[in-house]
């Protein structure tokens, strides 16, 4: 049986370095609090508000390091609380997805575009996609065999990179639905 970590992947924010110094001030750099799953990856100690049309979300994370392009990721659930569109998209695709406002302690950022929820996916390297038979970009099927209400994801992408560590990300609608208890391991049905 192919099995994989599953984690949760609560509603966050990346960030360029232009972005982070309008928010933060000039010359800002991100002050890591605990490393993620993911090599290189980091949560941030500073956060953010979003703001949408309906309400805004408070103190939301960053995730470090600095991108190429800000993206914020939230659940269908907080994106429709906020009245904000968040079309479903694998991480770095933002080309006309959400918009929303950005509010730090020192500035604000209107962005016209940038807001989506997170495809569910798999992160692995070369070895772990030779192991399991499956290659970059693939569609595969994962059964999460939890207490009560398991349940078999469709449509998660493989994302296959020497820079990536074995984990499988959901986000916390997706957990819910599937009652994971923080994490659990899912079993790949191809």
């Amino acid at each position: 049986m192919d099995t994989v970590l599953v984690e949760i992947s609560a509603r966050h924010i990346h960030v360029t370095k232009e972005h982070l110094e309008i928010l933060f001030g000039k010359g800002y750099e991100l002050t890591p609090k605990k490393n993620l799953s993911q090599p290189g990856q980091f949560a941030c100690e500073e956060r953010v508000d979003i703001i949408g049309p309906k309400r805004e979300l408070k103190n939301v994370s960053i995730l470090g390091p600095c991108r190429k392009a800000t993206q914020v990721e939230l659940s269908l659930t907080d994106a429709r609380s906020i009245g904000v569109t968040a079309p479903i998209r694998e991480s770095g695709d933002v080309a006309a997805s959400g918009a929303c406002k950005l509010v730090g302690p020192k500035g604000e950022i209107e962005l016209t575009e940038g807001v989506i929820a997170a495809k569910r996916h798999i992160h692995m390297t070369p070895a772990d996609a030779e192991k399991f038979g499956v290659k970059d970009g693939q569609i595969v099927s994962v059964k999460l065999p939890t207490e009560g209400r398991a349940l078999t994801f469709d449509d998660v992408v493989i994302r296959v990179s020497e820079n990536y560590a074995l984990a499988m990300h959901i986000d916390t609608d997706e957990a819910n639905a599937a009652a994971v208890p923080g994490k659990c391991q899912g079993e790949i049905v191809k």
